[in-house]
């Protein structure tokens, strides 16, 4: 098993995060951090293989700490999961050898397909021999082992439907504390109203989301859709 600490300073997607990581085979949590300070000791403490990363901690960047568990002799991986979109913050990551990096929102597909990604650089190494020497051509397996990250497209997706976009109206919607309306959804993605009606249509018909109705003074009940965790 490839053990996992999970660390955001939100305790909801934390525990989001982690119930992501639990249904990929191969994969368990045994902790989770709101903090560097936490994340620090909990990687002093405990053997840990893969650290899932927030830039935005409340007590210093995420980078920072990964600097200061390289510079404490810490070789835990790290795969950053961040809003921050920035290219300086990324190339920041490359830099300290953040072996993926994540942009929030996501959905759980493009998580599932870092880790097996991850999964595979693992076997890879321990294939050409873990920490022996490595002739050009084993070099290169091993490189080659992060980049299978691309996620298929779902099947049956209508015309005129992006993933990308599906990906973003997915990931508002997971990240939710509560039903959103079409209007909502639309003001967190930058969307038209009718872009997102249209593919919150799409989702609740594929059962990746619940529609429910709120009833107001007008009569007409108003469509609240909730993320429908995967299975």
């Amino acid at each position: 098993m490839i053990d996992v600490l999970v660390v955001d300073d939100d305790f909801r997607v934390a525990e989001i995060n982690a119930r992501y990581v639990a249904k990929v085979p191969g994969f368990r949590v045994v902790g989770r951090a709101h903090d560097a300070a936490q994340a620090l000791a909990t990687v002093g403490r405990e053997e840990i293989d893969l650290v899932l990363l927030d830039h935005y901690l409340p007590d210093r960047t995420g980078l920072s700490l990964v600097q200061h568990m390289r510079q404490l002799g810490h070789r835990t991986d790290v795969i950053m999961i961040t809003a921050a979109s920035d290219v300086t913050t990324i190339q920041d990551a490359m830099r300290l050898g953040a072996l993926h990096y994540l942009v929030k929102p996501f959905t759980f597909d493009a998580l599932r397909s870092r880790l097996e990604a991850y999964a595979a650089l693992r076997r890879t190494v321990d294939r050409v021999g873990g920490s022996g020497m490595a002739a050009q051509e084993q070099v290169d397996r091993i490189f080659g082992a992060l980049r299978t990250t691309t996620t298929a497209p779902p099947q049956g997706l209508p015309s005129g439907h992006s993933l990308p976009t599906t990906d973003l109206i997915c990931g508002v919607l997971h990240r939710a504390a509560q039903p959103l309306s079409a209007h909502e959804v639309a003001a967190q993605t930058g969307l038209s109203r009718s872009t997102a009606q249209r593919y919150l249509r799409h989702l609740e018909q594929a059962g990746r989301l619940q529609l429910t109705l709120r009833y107001g003074d007008t009569g007409r009940p108003e469509h609240r859709y909730a993320w429908v965790s995967p299975r």
